[in-house]
């Protein structure tokens, strides 16, 4: 059995942080204005571990979503589902094309499959996560989505940090300008 040092722990912690609420909760908002949901879709794959916004994704489409216990940078994905989400996921990988073409490969062959998928914008070092292998630009990420035979439905880009937070110094002031989450919906090409 292939040990499990690629994989990461969510702490618990990490879920209570305000900023995470505030992108699962826009996140959400943008899948509702996709117009997809139950009875039509029987199950879905949340790429990572489970997460808060795993039982939302539950409770919007009505069914249940599986996620994933491979390594993403090398590992095949079974399965065969209508809508399979990856939210902040493509920046912790060292190859994420790998991971666009084996969910290209899992996502249900029919026009109404969609894959959603977000991470954060590039932004300027002082402010990136040493947990990030690749923070993308709106461009370097297209040409990953084109790359994988995916095509764009529609995107979105919105900030996680209430006002307020950007008050509290200079580096969030800095991250009220920069950091900010881009959002998918992508379809097979």
């Amino acid at each position: 059995m292939k040990p499990d040092n690629y994989r990461t722990v969510i702490d618990p912690s990490w879920c209570d942080d305000p900023a995470h609420r505030m992108r699962w909760a826009k996140t959400l908002s943008f899948i509702r204005d996709a117009g997809i949901g139950s009875p039509a879709i029987p199950s879905g794959l949340d790429i990572g571990d489970r997460t808060p916004m795993t039982g939302m994704l539950e409770s919007h489409f009505g069914c249940r979503f599986e996620t994933t216990s491979v390594d993403l940078d090398t590992d095949p994905l079974d399965g065969c589902y209508p809508v399979v989400t990856a939210f902040e996921v493509l920046e912790h990988l060292y190859n994420p094309l790998h991971l666009m073409l084996e969910i290209r490969k899992v996502l249900h062959p029919a026009d109404s499959s969609r894959l959603f998928i977000s991470t954060p914008a590039w932004k300027p070092a002082i402010l990136q996560s040493p947990d990030h292998f690749h923070e993308m630009s709106r461009r370097s990420l297209e040409s990953l989505i084109l790359r994988s035979g995916m095509a764009i439905v529609r995107r979105d880009e919105f900030p996680i940090r209430p006002f307020l937070f950007c008050l509290t110094g200079f580096r969030p002031l800095l991250r009220c300008f920069f950091e900010k989450i881009m959002i998918y919906e992508l379809a097979v090409r």
